[in-house]
C-alpha cells in the first residue's frame, strides 16, 4: 500500500516538515481501508432519483453590491494584497 518513503516524498513536495512518517502511514492506511469499505458497499444497482425543476422555480441571479469594501477593513491589508501571518 503506502510506504514511509511515499509519505516523505509527498511531504517534501508539499513543503511540509513531517517528523514521524510512521504515524501518517497508519492514518493513510486507515483512510484507504475506509474507501475500500465504501467501494464494497454494493450500491451500483441503486437508482438515483432526481426530480426535474423548471428554471422558473429558481431564484433570479442578480448582483447585489456591498457598500463598504470589506477587504480594506482587514488588519493586514497592504494595498493590493493581504499579508498572512507566518506559519511556524
Amino acid at each position: 500500500m503506502v510506504t514511509e518513503e511515499e509519505i516523505e516524498r509527498v511531504a517534501k513536495l508539499m513543503k511540509i516538515d513531517v517528523h514521524d512518517h510512521k504515524e501518517f502511514v497508519e492514518k493513510v492506511h486507515a483512510m484507504i481501508d475506509f474507501f475500500d469499505m465504501l467501494d464494497s458497499a454494493g450500491v451500483e444497482d441503486e437508482e438515483i432519483i432526481m426530480r426535474d425543476l423548471p428554471l422558473s422555480s429558481l431564484r433570479e441571479d442578480k448582483h447585489i453590491p456591498f457598500e463598504d469594501r470589506l477587504i480594506e477593513k482587514l488588519k493586514n491589508y497592504k494595498g493590493s494584497y493581504v499579508r498572512a501571518p507566518k506559519m511556524v
